[in-house]
């Protein structure tokens, strides 16, 4: 499906590079409020958030301050002329934003896992092209991302961006969220014309990553980032560890490297197109010897199916991972690279040597006329 999206131009707000989002992770008061957006202002922030209504993994946990914190949003933007995006997860939540003149409404991950929350806020939205921020669901699953990006557009909502907050993990990670970078790169593959925003507070979970994951997201052509910012933020209601002051964000905007997408210079762009043209004949090279390998792979099947012995065989699978990984390293090769490339083509191999096993039976079971 192709996306009908408005440039950028037409925002209701100025969509620089990078595209830069900051507030604290909940609306606590309106002094609180007040003072965040405060420091913010000189940084040129373009667009302030804040959590009004925050679903919480557990009850008891504070669940945001609910409709009056809308209130405190309007003396955000009256008052230092800056854009404000909140958190919507129903129907009610939309009604009262646009009763409050919020200027861009976010889709949370836990909400963008629900097609059905997703698709009511959709029809609450209908004919109402308001901007509206996607964040991937929580669990690595690109499709449901695309489809909380497609309900929206399906209502008439050209104004999207979608937001890379990283998903959710069982196992412990550097991150409290793992990002999958390959996710969020191939939703701008198959959809390039939606921008798309980086949100490392919630990647990261802790500060200590935040330059890091933000200059990577920027090296990647990320559109902005969103990060979460606090006057005190040991003392935040909500996540309290991944939030900073107004005041390290500006160091850390002014630390960011910004590279350009692309470049003018024949000079660059001829020796880049060489490069390209090298790695070109690589890739075919490369093509050619898997093809060679998967056609040996066959052969090994039918062998093993006229002997009848097993597709797998547990010694000769961990000798390929062990030599071939140990190569790697002396070639200056990234293990875990090697290792998910072999896994890959170990799984093909045995589906390969799965069908020539089966070949008889899957002909038998087909029905004749």
């Amino acid at each position: 499906m192709r996306l009908t999206l408005d440039p950028l131009h037409q925002w209701p707000i100025g969509l620089g590079k990078p595209f830069i989002i900051a507030g604290p992770c909940s609306a606590e008061s309106e002094d609180q409020v007040m003072k965040v957006a405060s420091g913010l202002a000189p940084l040129n922030v373009q667009l302030f958030r804040s959590g009004i209504w925050k679903p919480r993994t557990r009850p008891g946990a504070f669940e945001g301050v609910g409709e009056i914190g809308l209130k405190w949003m309007q003396a955000v933007k009256s008052t230092y002329l800056i854009p404000v995006t909140v958190e919507v997860a129903n129907a009610h939540h939309v009604e009262a934003c646009l009763k409050h003149n919020i200027d861009v409404l976010w889709i949370g991950a836990r909400t963008a896992a629900n097609p059905f929350a997703v698709q009511e806020i959709a029809d609450a939205l209908q004919g109402i092209n308001i901007p509206v921020m996607i964040k991937n669901p929580i669990n690595p699953d690109l499709d449901l991302w695309i489809g909380a990006i497609e309900r929206m557009n399906n209502a008439g909502l050209t104004r999207l961006l979608a937001v890379h907050r990283g998903f959710s993990a069982y196992e412990n990670t550097k991150y409290r969220n793992k990002p999958n970078w390959e996710i969020p790169i191939e939703l701008k593959r198959r959809y390039p014309e939606i921008p798309m925003i980086c949100d490392p507070s919630h990647i990261c979970g802790k500060t200590t990553l935040l330059q890091r994951v933000s200059q990577k997201a920027l090296d990647l052509n990320f559109d902005g980032l969103m990060i979460e910012t606090h006057t005190d933020p040991k003392q935040a209601l909500s996540d309290a560890q991944q939030q900073i002051t107004a005041e390290e964000l500006g160091n850390l905007l002014q630390n960011l490297v910004l590279r350009e997408s692309t470049t003018s210079n024949s000079t660059i762009l001829s020796s880049l197109e060489e490069l390209r043209n090298i790695i070109d004949e690589a890739d075919e090279t490369l093509l050619k010897l898997l093809s060679r390998r998967m056609d040996i792979v066959e052969k090994i099947g039918q062998f093993k199916k006229e002997n009848n012995i097993t597709i797998l065989q547990p010694e000769r699978w961990n000798e390929i991972v062990v030599t071939r990984t140990s190569s790697a390293k002396q070639k200056d090769l990234s293990e875990d690279l090697i290792l998910k490339i072999f896994q890959l083509i170990h799984q093909e191999s045995i589906r390969k040597q799965t069908h020539i096993m089966n070949r008889e039976k899957e002909e038998g079971s087909e029905i004749k006329w």
